[in-house]
């Protein structure tokens, strides 16, 4: 199929905690696949599986230390081939995380490479000398806190980490490398993957130079909890050469059929959006995967800003939209004083899956599930550890799935790595399906209508000029998709005629005006033009 991947709706599974298949309390590829109906039954037409690779498991898996094979504790590589086969028979395309801006420590090219200056990967991670006074070569910060330099006391000289001390960083302007990676990616695409993640896909490459980097300007509550917010990373990621070597593994991927590549780019704000139009431009990732919908905001003004901001800065680009993954609060919990929590969970679903993009749903998503609240003792994640308890890292939002109400929600016959609470068991899956106007019910609803309508995966967007709280655009000539952001009724002047067969909730339209009730959200086809406004 020429080009899927636009317009696609893709569903994220972290691996640890989806199902557990062996009574470990850790989830599994075997626990994955006897899941897949689930996701094929919701409506999605791709997986998106956070890394399986073998690691330490320093950063659950984003520490790789072999790329080339599947880690114990998900199974082997023939669970993972039974895994794809079992997809594509449902019809879900797999894409697969690549963690390639940094290994683990404990991989071999690693282990060599700090033995010696003339050993053979020498030149495979970024070493650099210390200042003359001892301090590390620049002032680049650590996402997950300290200096972005580590002392090796066997080279006597530092090592490039942009997240943990045991995550070096690959020198990406050795060719080397660069040659060295496309054949793990090669190795996974023979195998039968539809497509990568690539994960901090603009940390490629720093600045060979190694200019330090400026300050950020102050925002709102300064200073952060984490100081790499402080600082504007000019030089230390988003560096011009990563556009080659895009168009490097785009070419790797292009001899491949219907094979797709979506990019996890994050930068500043004034940066994001020209880093993500010059990501997606012909020739280099198909997809950018933004972080501009993770935030705490949610108004109107903000998501039209994202979109607009998207396709006017990339007019050729694609971008693809997600409201939680494995790495912030859950948007349910997030978002919750806008609204009761289903409320919030199906509006936040209606308008995700209108929005002009592709889009990813995590893990849970469906069923309205919350963040869990993380006790000091039950922690796992290093940022959460060194930031408490001003921030709790990311272990709230990657809790095991919840099948059904006995003790561990179905996840494990075990003791499940992270608990399983009375607040997230509320939601479990069993306890949704077939029961109308439940949230699960609703996402299928809904990711129905997006697949039966064609303007909904490939009509351009044209906002309506309405006040807060509403969010109100046409996809195409002839579907207007209106949103009531808040738990307040809103009226508004609506031309057009309510479209019955897609979803809508607390809406009601007669002689020229659509009344919203609290979150409440409709669509509406056209006749003889379509027009939303405010009364």
């Amino acid at each position: 199929m020429a080009e899927w991947w636009r317009g696609s709706v893709t569903y994220q599974v972290y691996p640890r905690s989806f199902q557990d298949s062996d009574g470990d309390g850790i989830g599994d590829l075997a626990g994955i696949t006897a899941r897949l109906p689930h996701l094929a039954g919701l409506g999605v037409e791709a997986v998106w599986l956070s890394p399986v690779f073998r690691s330490p498991m320093a950063d659950m898996g984003y520490d790789v230390s072999d790329y080339t094979d599947v880690d114990p504790l998900f199974g082997d590589l023939a669970a993972f081939d039974a895994m794809v086969a079992r997809a594509h028979d449902l019809g879900l395309k797999v894409i697969i995380d690549q963690v390639i801006s940094h290994s683990s420590d404990q991989h071999p090219f690693f282990k060599d490479s700090r033995t010696s200056r003339d050993a053979a990967h020498a030149d495979w991670y970024v070493w650099a000398d210390a200042q003359a006074d001892g301090s590390p070569p620049n002032n680049w910060l650590s996402v997950f806190g300290g200096s972005a330099w580590e002392w090796d006391s066997r080279r006597r000289q530092y090592y490039l980490h942009n997240f943990l001390p045991s995550q070096p960083d690959f020198n990406f302007h050795n060719p080397a490398v660069q040659e060295w990676l496309l054949s793990v990616l090669r190795l996974w695409l023979d195998r039968g993957v539809d497509g990568f993640r690539l994960d901090t896909v603009n940390y490629y490459f720093h600045d060979a130079a190694l200019r330090p980097n400026g300050p950020m300007p102050p925002k709102e509550k300064w200073p952060p909890v984490n100081p790499y917010e402080m600082q504007d990373h000019r030089f230390s990621k988003s560096r011009p050469e990563n556009l080659d070597w895009l168009q490097k593994m785009r070419a790797l991927t292009d001899a491949y059929p219907d094979r797709t590549m979506v990019g996890e780019v994050g930068d500043a704000p004034w940066r994001n959006v020209q880093i993500m139009a010059d990501y997606t431009r012909p020739g280099r990732l198909h997809m950018a995967y933004s972080f501009d919908m993770l935030e705490p905001e949610f108004t109107a003004a903000h998501f039209r800003d994202k979109i607009e901001g998207f396709f006017q800065g990339a007019p050729d680009g694609w971008p693809m939209w997600a409201f939680s993954n494995h790495d912030v609060i859950r948007h349910a919990s997030r978002w919750a004083e806008h609204g009761t929590p289903d409320a919030v969970a199906k509006l936040a679903a209606v308008m995700l899956l209108s929005f002009e993009g592709s889009i990813c749903l995590y893990q849970g998503e469906e069923l309205g599930q919350v963040e869990t609240d993380i006790a000091f003792d039950e922690l796992t994640d290093p940022p959460g550890l060194r930031f408490w308890p001003d921030y709790k890292g990311r272990d709230g939002c990657r809790t095991p799935m919840v099948w059904d109400a006995t003790a561990q929600g179905g996840f494990t016959t075990g003791t499940p790595w992270l608990p399983v609470k009375p607040a997230q068991l509320a939601r479990n899956a069993a306890a949704q399906d077939g029961v109308a106007g439940s949230v699960l019910e609703f996402y299928r609803e809904m990711l129905a209508f997006r697949r039966a309508t064609p303007a909904l995966r490939a009509g351009r967007t044209r906002f309506f000029d309405v006040p807060e709280p509403v969010l109100a655009f046409a996809r195409g000539d002839a579907l207007a998709c209106v949103f009531n952001l808040s738990p307040r009724p809103v009226t508004l002047a609506a031309t057009g005629a309510m479209l019955d067969a897609a979803p809508r909730h607390a809406a009601h339209l007669e002689a020229g005006r659509l009344v919203l009730g609290p979150n409440g959200f409709a669509f509406l086809q056209a006749k003889g033009g379509l027009t939303v406004s405010s009364v």
